[in-house]
């Protein structure tokens, strides 16, 4: 099957979801927007259309284009993003499954509604689908400086306008202190330092939390994949 291409010589938007030579199958591009067709209107009701401004949410509709286009750009920037974190939630559920204590990121996964936690399990998976997504497409450099103001844009919507710890909930599962803008407690903001200065200094660190991942996909897959920025020049 050829390309269709525009008049300015780009690909047709139908190509780019059904490339000739598709890197990823057919089959996982329906599975994972299956997931999704699922996860956010339950999300959207139970939790409120806030709890898309976590930045493990951020990274499912990353994803979702990612596996469609086929991008290495839309696949890298969500795993330099959330890839530290979520380990760090996937070793706090497992010390939680074992009986013990670390974090107390994954507490709730242990609390009913069953269906709902099962659904948030993604964060388990999420970050080692990004590995292999990223494998398949190659790494784009530039996902560390577009996740870093990605991050930057959210996290400002969060403190600007979003309910701090200190909020009574409206409903038993509302967002609260997203992205710990107000500090690592849900139940009170951090009182070490003025807020405005507390969030500045997380502004200020963020690119620094970030570095580490963005150091690991450039280790692990530039050299396999010598150009990924025409790598995604192609898909686009």
């Amino acid at each position: 099957m050829g390309v269709t291409m525009n008049h300015d010589g780009t690909a047709s938007f139908l190509d780019r979801l059904f490339p000739a030579n598709p890197r990823l199958p057919l089959w996982l591009k329906l599975l994972y927007t299956g997931f999704m067709a699922v996860l956010v209107p339950i999300y959207w009701r139970d939790y409120g259309i806030t709890n898309f401004l976590y930045f493990c949410d951020v990274a499912l509709f990353f994803t979702l284009a990612a596996v469609w286009l086929e991008s290495p750009l839309l696949a890298s920037t969500p795993l330099v993003g959330i890839f530290l974190p979520q380990m760090l939630w996937v070793a706090d559920f497992l010390v939680e499954l074992a009986g013990g204590r670390f974090l107390g990121m994954t507490g709730y996964m242990f609390r009913p509604p069953r269906f709902l936690r099962a659904l948030s399990f993604f964060h388990c998976w999420l970050p080692f689908f990004l590995l292999w997504l990223v494998w398949r497409l190659g790494y784009d450099r530039r996902a560390f400086p577009i996740w870093t103001v990605c991050a930057w844009v959210v996290m400002g919507i969060c403190y600007a306008a979003m309910p701090g710890p200190t909020t009574t909930p409206e409903w038993p599962d509302q967002p609260i202190n997203i992205n710990y803008v107000y500090g690592f407690d849900n139940t009170k903001p951090q009182e070490r330092m003025d807020s405005d200065q507390y969030f500045a200094l997380l502004i200020a660190l963020l690119p620094l939390s970030v570095l580490p991942s963005h150091w690991l996909c450039v280790w692990l897959f530039t050299k396999k994949r010598a150009a990924p920025s025409e790598a995604w020049a192609s898909s686009t």
